[in-house]
């Protein structure tokens, strides 16, 4: 592994980066209902304690055109003030640059979909808001040219960036994720974040939706944990099979505890030795 990555600060209690322990991104897939968003927030933070509250307010990249997507720009914003509000630092996706403005005054970190993630308008003008700029590895992008993104971002700048893997297109319907991947992206010197739900995903596997194996969300975060990893990105659901978006690779709410105990003792070990240092 190389040096450390930069620290960047969302609160006094969250950091990600610079050998702190990993801070979580979690919630919902997409805003529901307002009831249910902080519901979410507030169930999760009891759990898990000081995190990043994650829900989208427009899912534009939905495989059928008849998927729900959201309350759309003006609603979702009123609701995730809300949510900011309370006191929960907020992380959503942005979809064109014309969005990067408005929803950077409600929005801790702006997150680019992987599936934009070479878009330079976007980049940029989500770097120019100043905001922290989370940026999804596409499935189609190597760890070693994602750098390009990153760069994008740091033109305006802006190096308050973070990078997450979600894994790779392998065939058709199906993902796979390099571990190596993870300590490439860090070498470039921004935090770099995993995505454990989205990387079980099956995308388009259920025909008109996509299908997941939730059963390895553990078995991959542990594998990330033990690289060292600056995030832990999990979207989270009290009940996947009645979520309205990516029920099927969501990570039951019941189950956040026990996952997070036991990957918090794994982060710990790993950052409390030399590991990250010494390449070793």
């Amino acid at each position: 592994m190389s040096s450390l990555p930069v620290a960047i600060e969302v609160s006094p209690s969250i950091r990600f980066g610079d050998g702190q322990p990993f801070a979580l991104i979690a919630g919902p897939c997409v805003i529901e209902s307002e009831e249910h968003v902080h519901h979410m927030a507030t169930s999760i933070g009891a759990i898990a304690g000081p995190f990043v509250f994650k829900a989208s307010f427009d899912k534009a990249n939905r495989t059928s055109v008849s998927a729900y997507r959201g309350p759309g720009l003006v609603e979702g914003l009123r609701i995730l003030a809300g949510v900011r509000a309370a006191g929960f630092p907020v992380l959503t996706d942005i979809h064109e640059p014309a969005q990067a403005g408005p929803v950077a005054e409600v929005a801790d970190i702006l997150q680019i979909p992987a599936f934009l993630c070479r878009q330079t308008d976007l980049l940029t003008e989500a770097g120019r808001t100043g905001r922290i700029v989370n940026i999804k590895k596409g499935q189609f992008v190597s760890p070693q040219d994602f750098r390009h993104a990153a760069d994008k971002v740091a033109s305006t700048g802006n190096s308050k960036i973070m990078l997450t893997e979600r894994g790779s297109s392998f065939g058709y319907n199906n993902l796979v994720v390099d571990m190596r991947g993870l300590a490439i992206m860090r070498s470039f010197g921004w935090p770099v974040v995993f995505d454990a739900t989205h990387s079980v995903q099956l995308p388009g596997g259920a025909g008109s939706a996509s299908a997941g194996q939730p059963q390895y969300i553990e078995t991959l975060a542990r594998a990330a944990a033990s690289v060292g990893i600056d995030g832990l990105f999990v979207e989270v659901h009290d009940a996947p099979e009645r979520a309205l978006s990516d029920g099927a690779n969501a990570l039951r709410l019941d189950k956040l505890g026990a996952l997070l105990r036991r990957l918090r003792a794994l982060d710990k070990l790993v950052k409390g030795r030399d590991f990250l240092e010494s390449g070793s």
